[in-house]
This record gives C-alpha cells, structure tokens and sequence, in this order.
C-alpha cells in the first residue's frame, strides 16, 4: 500500500501531515510512504529526516500522489491538487464539509473516497483519532501567550518593595478544548480566571482548574443540555440577559479570550463593539474564532487591530502558530486512525463502511456521496470545485462524551479526556 503526504498550499497552513515518527510507524505496518518534497519544511521537518525514517521524497503533489492508496494532508485541497488524486484514492484530512458541501460533490465525481478528520465521532474508540481536540489544545495554550505578549502588564501578581502589583483578570468565553486550556494556562502563568459557556457541565470543569464559572441563569443552562453534554441553542431571553451579565462582567477584565463556534454556522458574536469599547485601555481581546466569522464584532481575520485603546486579535490558524507542535499531534491523530484500520495480512487499509467511526468520517465512496449530511449535494459536472473552505472556518468544536454511540456535531467545543 502507497501512503502520499502532500505539502499543503493553503496559505498560511504550516502543518504537515506526518512526521518522521509517524512514517516509522507506517513503514513498519508495511506501507510505502511518498512525501513531496518540502512538505515539513514549515513545521521543522527536513526532507532528510524523513528519508532517513523510511520515506521516499516525490518533487511534486502529482508524482507523490500517482497510484497512492491513501492521500493525507492537514487541510482540504484546492481544486487544483484535487485533480492529481488518482480515481479511487482516499484522501484522509480536515476537509471541512460542512463550510464547503460543493467540495463534497466534486469528491464524489471525480471517484476520491473522502474522509473528514474533523467528523470524528465522539466514542471512546475514537479519541486518540481526535484531531480538533489535539489542535484546540494548542490553540487554547497559544492564545494565552499571545495575549500575555500583547498585554502590557504583567499577569500574576507581584509583591516587591516597590509595592505590589494586582494579578491581570482573563475571562475565557467557552469552556471546551480550547477554554479549558486557556483557562489552565492562564492560571498557571498567576492571571485571576473566570470562564462561562452554554453548557453547565463545564461549571465542574472550569472550576475544577481554579477558575470562576459565571452565568446569568444556571436552570436555564441545565434545560438547554442534551444528554450526551452537548449544547443547544439558547433562547433569546437568555441571550439577552447573559449578554448584559457579560457586558458588566468584561468591563472589568483584562484579558478576554473567545473560542466559541457552531459546526456549518457562522460563530455566534459573544462581545459587540460596545464592549470592547467598555474595556480598559491596555486590554487584549483573543478571537480564536475569527475565521467563522468571529465571536467579537470588531475583530479582523490574520489581524491585530487596535481600537480604543483595546487590542483585539484574530490570528488564523492559531494551531499553525505551534507548527511542529501541532503537525507532530496532528500525524499521531491520522496514523491512529488508519492503524485501527490497517490489515497485515493484506497490506491494505479496509474502511469498513459499518463501523462507526468510518460512518462517522466517510463523506463518499465509489463515487457517491454516502454521509446523510450531505445527501442533498450535486454531483453534477456543473458542481463547483472550489477552494474548499478550510480557508474560511476553522475547526474548533471537539465534544466532551466519551460513549460507545456516535454523537452529533456539538456546538461548543468540549473538555480534553482526561
């Protein structure tokens, strides 16, 4: 079996999707492994390193990929390495979909199984499979930093003989990966942390880091849970009111860091313009939801802006910015999945369309599109083959449940397995 590692094009995307440890691994499963040249070069990866792991070096996306069985990459691709999948290939990476159900269809007509990463169901077999949990970590941990180097104080507090100067106050908006890590790093670093999401499962959970949990009505967060632990959509009364408890409570913060998204939507705007405007200046404002849309009104995608005296960002591919990090995570996420999958006695890997994390990720096979997500799809030659929108959202809403069921797609991301 051929395994072809393609260098990403997306600008920006400095991941890779396999490392030399990972193509050990698949090396010693049997799989012959292509990577095109370059490919790691971005996450520190040289091209040497992965000969010297067992890896053949291909000059371009269309060599490495020529008969290859499995195609991976970190984000979708464009229109233009799609055309270098070979008909019947599958193409393992985060594509997406919901952001960009046209792609779906070209998948499908040109014959590439596709396979969605970021669809991972949320069971116990799955979780070292999860790739937006692994990602958010990171994301989580890099927004406190870059909040702390925008920030012109220090964070914790400090007693000198000079006198003592307070600990920096960090309100982190959802409680999933990403805000859980925010808020663990931000106390590790001596910031006073409070946090609040939709679900009232993560009051144990931000509190059990040190932090404050604050809501505007803990009944309401209770009725608005489903029993796997994910969230519904709130109601507009409750929007409302936890809106005004918000704007009073981010008047007296220093730090607010946002990570809120909901899979296919656009992210919900959780601080306006009045209340950036309400904050002190010197403030940082963390949007790691930016390329949905974002969760704060003024914020700019791949920006620092500063307005009023507040600083807002919007970095994209916040992961990226760990790149060896974050590719070295990514790759264990894909090799796991396809090791569970791989069968030595025939060298190959067997997707069986019955199970239920291939269920879960499978978006065609054969040239048909088989996840009843996307059942409505064209696959006519008039479908678009655009630029798939990995470009446009980014991929933060891991959940929290750890059963033997496939879950749907959660609204806001969800604590790390402990």
């Amino acid at each position: 079996m051929k395994i072809a590692v393609l260098k990403e094009t997306r600008s920006g995307e400095t991941r890779v999707a396999a490392t030399p440890e990972t193509v050990k691994k698949y090396a010693s499963l049997g799989a012959g492994i292509v990577v095109q040249t370059g490919a790691g070069e971005a996450a520190l990866f040289s091209d040497e390193a992965y000969k010297e792991a067992g890896a053949e070096i291909s000059p371009s996306a269309a060599d490495a990929a020529q008969n290859a069985d499995l195609i991976l990459k970190v984000a979708a691709p464009s229109s233009e390495e799609l055309r270098t999948i070979g008909r019947g290939s599958k193409l393992i990476a985060i594509l997406s979909p919901l952001n960009d159900p046209d792609s779906v269809g070209a998948y499908a007509r040109l014959g590439v199984d596709a396979m969605a990463m970021d669809f991972m169901p949320r069971i116990t077999r799955a979780q070292s499979m999860d790739v937006l949990s692994s990602q958010s970590n990171l994301a989580g941990y890099k927004a406190v930093i870059d909040a702390a180097a925008y920030y012109g104080r220090a964070l914790p507090m400090m007693m000198t003989a000079a006198g003592t100067i307070a600990a920096a106050r960090v309100f982190v908006m959802g409680a999933g990966v990403a805000g859980l890590q925010a808020i663990a790093t931000a106390r590790r670093l001596g910031a006073v942390v409070s946090g609040t999401d939709v679900r009232f499962a993560a009051k144990e959970q931000v509190e059990s880091l040190g932090a404050t949990f604050v809501t505007v009505d803990e009944d309401a967060m209770k009725e608005a849970e489903t029993e796997g632990g994910y969230a519904k959509e709130m109601s507009e009364d409750f929007q409302k009111r936890q809106a005004e408890f918000v704007a009073e409570h981010i008047k007296k913060q220093d730090v607010v860091i946002t990570t809120a998204l909901i899979p296919g939507r656009p992210a919900p705007k959780l601080v306006s313009a009045d209340m950036v405007r309400a904050m002190k200046p010197g403030s940082v404002i963390v949007d790691l939801a930016v390329e949905a849309g974002g969760n704060v009104e003024l914020s700019r995608p791949g920006e620092a802006i500063e307005t009023g005296g507040v600083t807002i960002l919007g970095f994209k591919n916040v992961p990226g910015r760990l790149a060896s990090d974050a590719s070295s995570l990514y790759a264990r996420n894909v090799y796991n999945f396809i090791s569970a999958f791989y069968n030595n006695d025939t060298n190959e890997f067997v997707a069986d369309p019955e199970d239920a994390i291939i269920k879960g990720v499978l978006l065609t096979r054969d040239g048909a599109i088989v996840h009843p997500a996307f059942e409505e799809v064209k696959t006519t030659p008039e479908a678009p083959i655009d630029t798939p929108a990995s470009e446009q959202a980014d991929q933060e809403t891991p959940a929290d449940t750890a059963s033997d069921e496939e879950a749907e797609q959660p609204e806001i991301q969800s604590p790390p397995k402990e």
